[in-house]
């Protein structure tokens, strides 16, 4: 696959090679240099106090490795005019899949062992992504999905990085060869770096103003994908393709160039924390100090970091560093899964030791033996095709696990449909019928309740079944209408009927917008447009919050709460229906039900009135204190074991309290606990519907089984109006 040109045209340019293109040579600073930034991902990884940022020795491999790899590619393209694309990839394979496969295999059986059914299926996913590098993009994908934000961490999730450099390395070879091809076609020869320079830089800036934009937008697409990421991978290729300019370095200037950089890592890990907007301009940080570092040993100055970064030890910590980072959270996440309990900070560093060695086996076992075999190392189709063998094992693995561990179903009796029917009303409105429509539909619901109670096997005909629960949630968590945490305002987000005059808004958190469903069966036939306006963790209520998701004041949802009260007064609905969650605690600067988010309501009711609209208030639903779809794939025939009692899941005392404070304001307030619990518990399955898709949202079956009974609480609050 390679191409070469003319030996004249190498010789006549041999010095130019020589001299201005990349320079070759092992650099024992750099294996310590690993050393570094494994040593700041595994401490960050266990929790070791003080390094907060130590996710930025991830940083510091994308930096290397573009060092590295574009050297690599940049010789020979100045050497033969082109890059052999068999020989690159084979030595890629022979270096990285092996171990890797091996990890791979390893965590998919641990976590088949380990894990419940329903986390076991999404975790062998990842693994599959993994294998075939695109694990980043699942990451991210699932990053922009806010009900998920409390989703266990896989086990594969570390894959990430490995993707970003691999996707990176299809692209970068391509680029090299089509620089070099140019360069012949215009006969300037292929030696000289700057075209490639220029290309790299190119790249570099495309990909930070990328980075810098989706880190306020995207974040998730900003940590975990190649476009936010590449630039990284291109200071170290830059820094490659002009090291003969730092080698003429003086050495006092490359020596403090060299502690500079160090510096300025470990500032990074010091100072920025999982809550910093990162990558973003953040990132700036340790890849200038990573770039620093690398320059510095260009020079190799008497006095330079690099003198500390070769010496044995930090070399033998950097040899085994792509293993150890394998190992290393896979060991982190399963080991509570086998103590069946939190490790806390002497288990995870017992756990990253262990990792360690199992690091230290992989690189003397599989890493060594296959990446110098002669064979191999003398043919770039076998050594492919080892790498895809390792590859297509690892995946082979995990797919035999998904088929012997199936998606988890019920096994018990099919359950009967709960199916609410409203009582016909009088065409002239008046509060007692609605008042009885009411008692009468939570009368139909609380016989089904009491009965799924004494349910043991989850039914056959559960709906959703476990497996889709995860999926099962309203249009609005994935069209916008329910804003981030960093977004702000209120788009245009109606149902219903949408050409109507007469105006239902839904407003508050993720709490509000899993009524949506409900509300579109109640506003279609009543034709009534429907706007539903929510943003998450933020209730409407004017309390001082801070956001544990983003470790500082909320200050979007400040905000976001003045741009919907201005909306609400303009607008003026017909109705204003409230809800939130009460799971909210003192991380958020109050709690549910204190005094101060009672006082928060009736203000907030009050104001609400002053604006002419009807206003009802929804009550909390019980929390179930367990994500409900995985307990009940563990207990697929003992469902009580996930069925919280009724103290537990219901606040009692708080809900009665903010009944008495909504109607004291003028509005309406809908207690929902009926509809969810009998006198003594709270069951997670309602008839044949699962009631909640993870730890705190409704199900869209459920919600729209409800839909009759909040329509009679709608009904009864436009009466009391």
């Amino acid at each position: 696959m390679t191409a070469t040109v003319g030996s004249g045209l190498r010789n006549r340019r041999a010095d130019r090679v020589h001299h201005a293109s990349p320079q070759p040579g092992f650099r024992p600073d750099i294996e310590g240099f690993r050393a570094v930034a494994v040593l700041a991902v595994v401490l960050f990884h266990a929790g070791v106090p003080g390094i907060t940022g130590g996710f930025v020795g991830v940083d510091i491999f994308f930096v290397i490795s573009g060092f590295l790899i574009t050297g690599i590619l940049c010789r020979e393209a100045a050497s033969t005019g082109t890059v052999g694309l068999a020989r690159f990839y084979g030595a890629r394979a022979r270096r990285l899949l092996p171990a890797a496969g091996i990890v791979l295999a390893a965590t998919a059986i641990a976590s088949a062992m380990l894990l419940s059914p329903l986390e076991a299926r999404r975790v062998l996913g990842d693994g599959i992504a993994s294998a075939l590098y695109a694990g980043n993009c699942r990451l991210a994908l699932r990053g922009t999905d806010y009900l998920a934000a409390d989703t266990p961490p896989s086990p594969f999730q570390h894959f990430w990085s490995l993707g970003v450099e691999e996707q990176f390395y299809l692209v970068w070879p391509a680029l090299i060869i089509a620089t070099a091809w140019l360069m012949r076609r215009s006969r300037t020869g292929s030696a000289s770096p700057l075209p490639y320079l220029f290309i790299l830089a190119v790249v570099a800036a495309l990909s930070f103003a990328t980075s810098l934009i989706w880190t306020g937008a995207l974040q998730p697409w900003a940590f975990f994908s190649l476009p936010a990421r590449a630039w990284e991978l291109a200071a170290g290729g830059v820094v490659a393709l002009s090291a003969v300019v730092w080698s003429r370095l003086p050495t006092s200037v490359a020596a403090a160039a060299g502690w500079v950089g160090l510096s300025l890592i470990g500032v990074a890990c010091a100072h920025l924390s999982g809550t910093t907007r990162y990558p973003g301009a953040a990132a700036l940080v340790p890849v200038l100090g990573a770039a620093l570092v690398i320059v510095s040993g260009c020079a190799e100055p008497r006095f330079g970091v690099g003198r500390v970064l070769a010496v044995p030890e930090m070399r033998a910590i950097g040899t085994v560093s792509y293993s150890w980072y394998l190992w290393h959270w896979p060991v982190l996440v399963l080991a509570p899964q086998v103590l069946g309990r939190p490790l806390g900070l002497v288990g995870s560093l017992g756990a990253v030791a262990m990792a360690g060695g199992l690091a230290m086996l992989t690189h003397w076992l599989v890493e060594n033996p296959v990446r110098f075999a002669p064979r191999l190392r003398r043919s770039a189709t076998l050594s492919l095709a080892c790498g895809g063998a390792s590859t297509a094992v690892s995946i082979g693995v995990a797919l035999a696990l998904l088929v012997l561990v199936p998606a988890p179903v019920g096994r018990g009796m099919a359950a009967p449909t709960l199916t609410l029917t409203a009582p016909e009303t009088p065409a002239v409105p008046a509060t007692a019928p609605h008042d009885e429509a009411v008692g009468q539909l939570v009368a139909q619901a609380q016989s089904v309740i009491a009965a799924s109670a004494e349910i043991q096997a989850v039914p056959s005909n559960l709906t959703p079944s476990l497996a889709n629960a995860a999926g099962d949630k309203a249009e609005v968590f994935v069209n916008g209408c329910v804003r981030s945490w960093h977004e702000v305002g209120s788009g245009e987000c109606a149902s219903g009927d949408t050409g109507s005059a007469t105006t239902v808004a839904l407003v508050g958190d993720s709490h509000a917008a899993m009524w949506t469903p409900a509300f579109e069966q109640i506003a279609v036939p009543r034709h009534w447009r429907l706007e539903t306006m929510a943003k998450v963790t933020c209730p409407l209520l004017d309390l001082p919050i801070t956001s544990p998701y983003l470790g500082r004041e909320y200050t979007e949802c400040d905000q976001w709460r003045g741009q919907i009260l201005a909306r609400l007064r303009d607008e003026r609905p017909r109705l204003i229906v409230v809800s939130m969650s009460r799971r909210y605690g003192g991380d958020f600067g109050f709690v549910s039900y204190d005094q101060a988010w009672i006082d928060g309501l009736n203000r907030m009711v009050a104001q609400m009135r002053d604006f002419g609209s009807a206003v009802l208030v929804l009550g909390g639903i019980p929390d179930p204190h367990s994500t409900v779809p995985v307990c009940l794939s563990e207990h697929i025939d003992e469902a009580a074991a996930c069925t919280p009692a009724r103290p537990v899941a219901v606040n009692d005392a708080g809900i009665a309290a903010e009944q008495a404070a909504a109607t004291a304001s003028g509005g309406q307030y809908a207690d929902l606990t009926p509809l969810f619990c009998t006198t003594a518990r709270c069951p997670p399955i309602v008839g044949n519907n699962l009631v909640y898709r993870d730890d705190n949202h409704l199900t869209v079956s459920y919600a729209r089984t409800l839909g009759p009974v909040i329509g009679a609480f709608v009904d009864r609050a436009l009466a009391h109006s």
